[in-house]
């Protein structure tokens, strides 16, 4: 039971999953218990009925039964289809023959998602750090499986404190995070992702340089009045324009000075060149759960933090 409310894909390869996914019995055993099980689904057909392969039977998941939507109108299609090729969470509600005689197990992604909601998501309290993975990427932000293919925005702005210009400068599909809860589950059910609490301090990101030092960044953001340069995740200089860098590319800096009072980190272009720009792999925090962080230096005017105890 311990991965029943994770993210879908998680549950796949567990012993559990392989033993309950077998054959009729072992299915009719998971039924039995309301385990929830996984699968890939192979196919959805012209009903959009969503069919996985399971052990020496078929499982199908009935289009009514695809995705729980919270204000209980129908889902549309693509978020059905989207998900052939890929990992299904599902009960089993019932095993039947077909006319062929074929034994079919009847499964509901549904009700997998109404138990992750009613056991986890309903629960979850502002500031609490969970695991989440990526499922869609768009401008304003990172969609994110956090149980059951139940979905949460983390918003572009909450990614990291340095500047970034598209949420693929950060992520990518499929890839697992960690995040913190930024507002309880509203009527709707639905809670907003914060990401940047994870990545450090201003100090600790600071601490791996010093003055004098040319270091790699990435060149994320280009202004009328000067170029940022990201050094580490939640850290980025202020390099001088110059009129043949682009976003995207690597640069070679020389770090010139930093100010802590100012959380300013003074830069000057050395190089720079086209390449793919990397996802960084972060080294999270073993934490649970945020109360305050405060990414500010002590002393600096301007005060950058995160409060969640008091619901803000």
């Amino acid at each position: 039971m311990k991965y029943q409310y994770c993210y879908e894909g998680k549950l796949l390869k567990t012993e559990q999953n392989r033993y309950y996914t077998q054959n009729s019995d072992t299915l009719a055993e998971a039924m039995e218990r309301e385990i929830i099980l996984e699968g890939i689904s192979y196919l959805c057909d012209h009903d959009r009925h969503l069919h996985i392969r399971l052990g020496d039977m078929e499982g199908i998941i009935p289009r009514s039964e695809c995705v729980y939507t919270q204000s209980g109108l129908p889902e549309k299609d693509i978020a059905i289809i989207s998900r052939v090729g890929k990992p299904v969470c599902f009960k089993v509600m019932g095993i039947e023959k077909d006319e062929n005689g074929n034994v079919k197990a009847i499964c509901s992604r549904r009700e997998a998602q109404m138990d992750c909601m009613r056991n986890k998501i309903e629960f979850l309290e502002t500031g609490d750090v969970i695991e989440a993975r990526i499922t869609r990427l768009d401008p304003f932000g990172a969609f994110c499986d956090i149980g059951c293919g139940v979905i949460s925005l983390l918003p572009i702005d909450c990614m990291s404190v340095s500047r970034i210009s598209h949420p693929r400068d950060r992520f990518r599909n499929g890839q697992v995070i960690k995040v913190v809860v930024k507002n309880k589950a509203d009527d709707f059910g639905r809670i907003t992702l914060t990401h940047r609490e994870l990545l450090g301090t201003w100090e600790e990101n600071a601490a791996r340089f010093t003055s004098g030092q040319t270091a790699a960044g990435i060149i994320r953001s280009i202004e009328d009045y000067g170029v940022f340069v990201e050094l580490a995740p939640n850290l980025a200089g202020l390099a001088e324009c110059r009129s043949d860098v682009a976003v995207g590319q690597s640069a070679a800096v020389f770090i010139k000075n930093i100010i802590p009072d100012r959380m300013k980190v003074k830069l000057a272009i050395i190089d720079c060149m086209d390449s793919e720009t990397t996802v960084p792999d972060y080294e999270y925090p073993d934490i649970s759960h945020i109360d305050r962080w405060k990414y500010s230096p002590e002393g600096c005017e301007k005060v950058i933090e995160s409060i969640f105890n008091s619901g803000e």
